[in-house]
């Protein structure tokens, strides 16, 4: 039951950031959107907010979180806070070297990531420059994952769950209240981005204080623990974070597509990130202390019984959600972005990537469920095979499929040139969403294999799946019938927009709630997990 407790405490945090972060997609859209201006920031912000989540929220997290639950079981509360101490300190010195390179090539830097601008000087130009600016955020999110790191194995939630929103509400003061004052008025975001991870730090760091745990950071890279943390960190950046490195790859392929490529697949990731970070990031936070104790304690029947539960419960809200997002792309994507300089075009090129991503919003919760399986248990080795895997296999279907989809839309025409035609042709970011949605499933089902091999894999639940199922397909058809069309949405002002998919949304989950009790699923079977905990020798 405190799994669950933790893992509603955590949503409900969540959500705040996660509501926030629509109004904030909402704001930058109508002010500035999903032109070469908006793209150029995006890049800006996506690099270090990708390095943030392959090494602060990905593999140091991983690395992190089972040794310090190791120092705590001890219960050796002086060796707990040189633990603390010395990684913060050894962290904060990787990263100001980091930091400061990353900065001094910015041009060389956005060339690698986005080499469709080195064609645009101007667009080129405006994100180094805004990576300059963004790049510090690396440093300070990562300190502020240390803290979130160990608040959250003293069981301490809510706060860091909250923090995030802090980026949302910088970002939109930033577009609505100082955006004339920069030139090009953009810029103002990426200075939002900077003043956000300083006060996502800053709100931490009381409450590190209050539980005697606020660190005292000094560089120490022979502390035992350090050296556990960087040798579990190695392999895990591959492992933890493949679906942002997928991402990753979208923009950089994205940015030889048509102008606005970039926007839209960003657009319809932020939307897809709504369930995944609510519920499917909570469960992962939420377990990942719980695995690593009773790992320490090999206590394998409670192990397994955890992931049982995390998978039911990712189950039954993931599958819904995918649908239900899919069912609704074009009046969200409408009612939320298509304002101001947001157009037709853009709506619709965004509800075409959000409804093909949320082919894989299952598979990219039951990856945040099955990873904690590993790295709790500090096997680092085989997530990272899984990886590599998948990572090879998506960047082949990213080319694959581009070419392929680009190839119908020209009638097989290539004569002006490979990078002249892929730009040429609007819809081809499609392609990318799908082959990040069929990487997800790839990468789901080898780390539940690799899980089985060791007795360890969750229980399918088939008849429960089953209920799921029944349940979505019902509240699909519901949401169907209510939804307004495109044309009449279009034509209603932002607040009956609103009250338009709210009144679907609300509809949808009364139908799916109410189907799944009659076929017998009900927030008890949620309770938690179905094991008897093994005593503790």
């Amino acid at each position: 039951m405190s799994l669950a407790r933790s893992t509603l405490g955590f949503s409900a945090m969540t959500l705040v950031s996660r509501v926030l972060g629509f109004v904030r997609d909402v704001v930058l859209a109508r002010a500035f959107g999903a032109g070469p201006m908006m793209d150029a920031f995006i890049v800006a912000f996506k690099i270090p907010n990708f390095l943030r989540r392959l090494f602060a929220e990905g593999s140091f997290s991983l690395a992190f979180v089972p040794v310090l639950n190791e120092y705590r079981e001890r219960g050796d509360a002086a060796a707990l806070k040189s633990l603390i101490d010395a990684t913060a300190g050894s962290l904060m010195a990787v990263l100001l070297l980091v930091t400061g390179l990353g900065m001094l090539a910015a041009p060389w830097v956005v060339a690698l990531f986005a080499p469709g601008f080195v064609g645009q000087p101007e667009q080129q130009a405006l994100a180094s420059d805004m990576l300059r600016i963004t790049f510090p955020y690396l440093l300070l999110v990562a300190l502020t994952a240390l803290a979130a790191g160990v608040l959250n194995t003293l069981g301490r939630f809510a706060l860091p769950a909250l923090t995030p929103a802090l980026l949302n509400v910088a970002m939109i003061a930033g577009a609505l209240l100082f955006a004339a004052y920069f030139e090009p008025p953009i810029k103002v975001l990426a200075w939002a981005v900077l003043i956000a991870g300083a006060l996502q730090l800053l709100a931490l760091l009381p409450s590190l204080a209050r539980h005697g745990v606020l660190p005292r950071p000094w560089p120490n890279f022979k502390h035992p623990g350090v050296r556990r943390i960087l040798t579990l960190m190695g392999p895990t950046l591959f492992g933890s974070s493949v679906a942002q490195i997928n991402l990753l790859i979208d923009t950089l392929i994205a940015s030889l597509l048509l102008a606005g490529s970039i926007s839209w697949l960003y657009y319809a990731d932020r939307l897809m990130e709504f369930p995944l970070g609510l519920f499917g990031v909570a469960l992962s936070t939420v377990i990942m202390p719980t695995l690593s104790r009773l790992h320490a304690r090999d206590d394998q029947l409670s192990f397994k019984a955890t992931l049982d539960w995390a998978l039911l419960a990712a189950m039954v809200v993931g599958v819904p959600a995918a649908v239900g997002l899919a069912s609704l792309a074009p009046a969200v994507v409408i009612g939320l972005f298509q304002y101001g300089q947001f157009g037709v075009t853009d709506a619709a090129m965004t509800a075409r990537a959000l409804a093909v991503y949320c082919l894989g919003l299952p598979a990219f919760m039951l990856i945040k469920i099955l990873s904690p399986g590993f790295f709790s248990r500090q096997d680092v080795k085989t997530p990272v095979k899984i990886a590599v895997v998948a990572l090879v296999v998506n960047m082949a279907l990213n080319v694959v499929l581009v070419v392929a989809f680009v190839a119908w839309l020209a009638g097989g025409d290539f004569s002006a040139g490979l990078l002249p035609t892929l730009a040429a042709y609007p819809g081809a970011h499609v392609a990318l969403a799908l082959a990040s949605s069929l990487t997800a499933w790839l990468n789901a089902g080898l780390l539940w294999w690799k899980l089985a091999e060791v007795g360890l894999a969750p229980r399918l639940p088939v008849r429960q799946g089953i209920r799921v199922m029944l349940a979505a397909l019902f509240m699909a058809v519901s949401v169907w019938l209510v939804v307004p069309a495109s044309d009449v949405l279009l034509a209603a002002s932002v607040w009956q927009r609103l009250g338009h998919l709210f009144t679907a949304i609300a509809l949808g989950l009364v139908v799916y709630a109410a189907v799944l009790a009659l076929l017998g699923l009900r927030p008890a079977d949620l309770a938690r997990p179905q094991a008897v905990s093994v005593p503790h020798k």
